[in-house]
């Protein structure tokens, strides 16, 4: 391909991929150079063009010799559009989900809804790369704008119509999600996360809302769980955008949830849709997975497919990989599970959703991750006193903390709660103690496979430890 078939110039000179990693670049590639809170890619442009750097993206005042230079104030959309013209085309149909918590849970719920109709379906985010036939790991919710786009143009080369993504604040405010015709778009809540890199809440929302101001196509649809108090600023975004509205929730319009009934694994849900009430027995437990499922119908009836069907294929979705998974049962009969919840509103909600279910008490294992927003361990601290029967309070991620400092910052909030340092004895201990009727809650990591200490990925997952301790 021309570099003047992506510009819309004259340029002859061939083009054979896009960088944003100066150890990347190859002879014909276009290099994103974008100036970040810790690296500024200008400072390798020199060597991107010796390296074979055909053109390089970068802000007007940037130094650019040897190369021709893209030059916008957002380098980082120019890239994302021109890469998206290199690698398209990609599935027919696609949709995003943001907020705090759920997006993983939407995206696969959805994924697994369009399998159920017929087609073939893709999600990409937190899990990585989903089809019904495997599962390739990206290691973030919404990975580089280069692999993103390569992955899902790949994706429709294997016949993929239909997909959906996660759309992270931070994806969305580094351009990451850029390219695709996104036809309709997800608003699952608003809490605490991230501060560390958005500041406050404002910005977080701000960096959310993105979504809908200007990754939405104009005549696309919004779907909004109408329930979180942030709901009405997408609200009104998307109406004033002109685009079309799917409202659920107890308060929704288009799926509103009239009833919920807690059974034994999972839950009854009453709901009324087109002047018309369905009973739903949904296989997951918890109040937030009723949620969950329905942001995902109203993305899949909003991609076309018919109200009742979409309703009645909610009694077959299958669990979400470390989203309240019943991981084993302990040696007194007590279920085990793991949960992702690694904030404040997030831990209170696993919390929530296995309480119905407790007989005796809920007994939770849980940490805070380093390198991340601090102001929120305390809170989770505060959430497992007041919601737990019983608590222990572990290492989650240390990275490159301390982790005894990060125990004492959650155990402010949890100072009557048990410290044990080491993951897995902690975990031991939590089912040891379970009796019968108890339930163990281990929340935090959920679906990941590693501990990251320092610079080091040490092999972890709770579930298969959960399972090894039960035995």
């Amino acid at each position: 391909m021309r570099l003047g078939q992506l510009t819309g110039g004259d340029e002859a000179v061939a083009v054979t991929g896009f960088a944003i990693d100066h150890r990347k670049v190859a002879p014909g590639t276009v290099f994103g150079a974008f100036r970040g809170t810790r690296v500024n890619g200008e400072d390798f442009i020199a060597e991107a063009v010796r390296a074979g750097a055909v053109a390089v993206v970068a802000a007007p005042d940037a130094v650019v010799e040897g190369a021709v230079h893209i030059a916008d104030d957002e380098p980082r959309a120019a890239f994302a559009r021109l890469a998206a013209r290199f690698f398209g085309p990609f599935p027919a149909t696609t949709v995003a989900v943001t907020g705090t918590n759920g997006k993983t849970s939407v995206v696969e719920m959805t994924r697994q809804l369009w399998r159920m109709a017929g087609h073939h379906a893709a999600s990409i985010g937190t899990l990585g790369v989903t089809t019904a036939d495997e599962r390739v790991t990206t290691g973030l919710t919404t990975p580089d704008v280069v692999t993103f786009l390569s992955n899902v143009a790949g994706l429709a080369r294997e016949g993929v119509t239909h997909l959906a993504f996660e759309a992270s604040s931070h994806g969305l405010t580094q351009y990451r999600t850029e390219g695709l015709r996104v036809s309709a778009a997800a608003f699952t809540n608003l809490s605490r996360d991230h501060l560390d890199y958005h500041g406050d809440m404002g910005a977080y929302l701000t960096a959310k809302l993105r979504l809908f101001s200007e990754v939405l196509c104009p005549n696309g649809t919004a779907v909004i769980w109408v329930d979180d108090p942030e709901a009405g600023r997408v609200f009104d975004l998307a109406h004033a955008r002109g685009n079309r509205l799917v409202t659920v929730g107890e308060r929704g319009n288009t799926l509103r949830l009239v009833g919920r009934e807690p059974t034994l694994l999972g839950q009854g849900l009453v709901i009324e849709a087109e002047g018309a009430t369905h009973r739903v027995q949904l296989p997951l437990i918890g109040a937030y997975q009723a949620a969950n499922a329905l942001v995902a119908a109203g993305l899949v009836i909003a991609t076309g497919a018919e109200v009742g069907p979409t309703l009645a294929a909610l009694a077959r979705l299958q669990p979400v990989r470390g989203r309240l998974e019943r991981a084993a049962i302990a040696p007194s009969g007590a279920p085990i599970y793991v949960d992702y919840a690694h904030t404040p509103d997030a831990l209170e909600a696993a919390i929530a959703a296995l309480k119905p279910h407790a007989g005796g008490r809920l007994i939770a294992v849980f940490g805070a991750g380093g390198d991340r927003d601090a102001g929120k361990r305390e809170t989770m601290g505060q959430v497992a006193a007041a919601r737990a029967d019983r608590v222990y309070v572990t290492d989650d991620n240390p990275r490159h903390e301390d982790a005894a400092t990060i125990r004492r910052q959650v155990l402010r909030g949890c100072p009557e709660a048990t410290e044990i340092g080491d993951r897995r004895t902690a975990i031991a201990t939590a089912i040891a103690e379970a009796g019968a009727e108890d339930i163990v809650l281990i929340a935090g990591k959920g679906h990941e496979q590693g501990q990251i200490v320092g610079d080091l990925v040490l092999p972890f997952d709770d579930v298969s430890v959960a399972r090894e301790v039960a035995a």
